[in-house]
């Protein structure tokens, strides 16, 4: 699978941000149809999106489309519209406020449906954010819910509402935090997604940090998030794409590393020992597995 670090999100109906963002740096654009369009805009949004996927090159991209909640109006517009007339093109839909299991049901079988009609030669994979106290209660439920889940999504804002959490931000997304709390705010609730995300071989991205102008919060937000076991982050802002790729991309140091994880495990391999051994200290294969991931996305960034 392509890396996600940097998810760029795009307003649908600001055509002129589309052609920069196809442009930019960023490893995923997401097209948005929900938080960022007014409720006036939602229908010239969803043709905007579709106009632009038809016709700006995304070859480069890895392409997603965040339609609305499906407890709106506009979710079921959203994604058969563009599934159905764009749906070569994108990679994925992001399905927000995801709480339950169905809510995926809806949406695989809808997209089968659209698939067929169109004789699809791929399939579009599922993202779903998990924005809720129910939503994260349900996570193993929705991992499973279909095969086209690639990935689950924190929803910062969303889920501090769901549990009535104190806002201590104008946006509501990972700024100021340590003025109230003393650690990660959001620990339990972003690596008990990850857990269910990686126990079912999906993607953790992690939520955006909202003031795009404090470079060394999204710093200090996006280590902890790669810590955790995050492959990615959302970004707001253009501006966030180099240090979220930064920050999630192999160091030198990692890469070298891993080469001697993977090369001593091929030679004990060989020799028939169960035991390894890097640098003087004993190696499992769950640090075999991680090296061999690693190497595997540098390869794919052209880093070896």
């Amino acid at each position: 699978m392509k890396p996600r670090r940097s998810n760029l999100s795009v307003p649908g109906h600001m055509k002129k941000m589309h052609g920069k963002a196809s442009e930019s740096q960023a490893d995923v654009v997401m097209l948005d149809l929900e938080d960022s369009v007014p409720l006036d805009e939602k229908d010239h949004a969803r043709a905007q999106v579709i106009d632009s996927l038809l016709n700006l090159d995304w070859q480069k991209k890895t392409v997603t489309v965040r339609i609305n909640s499906l407890d709106t109006p506009f979710a079921y517009r959203d994604l058969l519209e563009v599934a159905e007339q764009a749906g070569g093109v994108i990679d994925a839909i992001v399905i927000p406020k995801v709480n339950h299991s169905a809510d995926l049901y809806f949406a695989d079988r809808m997209l089968n449906g659209i698939e067929m009609r169109t004789a699809a030669t791929r399939a579009v994979g599922i993202e779903a954010s998990i924005e809720t106290a129910e939503g994260l209660m349900r996570a193993a439920e929705i991992c499973q819910a279909s095969n086209r889940v690639v990935s689950l999504v924190f929803g910062i804002a969303d889920y501090s509402a769901s549990i009535g959490a104190r806002l201590v931000s104008i946006s509501g997304h990972g700024e100021k935090e340590e003025e109230l709390y003393p650690g990660h705010r959001w620990h339990f609730a972003l690596s008990n997604m990850v857990m269910h995300a990686k126990a079912h071989g999906q993607l953790a991205i992690d939520a955006p940090f909202g003031n795009f102008k404090d470079t060394e919060g999204l710093r200090r937000s996006a280590v902890m998030a790669s810590a955790l076991g995050c492959d990615g982050k959302w970004a707001i802002h253009p501006s966030q794409i180099e240090v979220i790729n930064e920050v999630f991309t192999p160091s030198a140091s990692d890469i070298a590393l891993a080469a001697k994880v993977i090369e001593a495990n091929a030679r004990a391999r060989s020799e028939g020992k169960g035991a390894i051994a890097v640098e003087g200290r004993m190696v499992d294969q769950a640090t075999v597995r991680m090296a061999t991931q690693l190497w595997q996305q540098a390869k794919y960034l052209q880093l070896i």
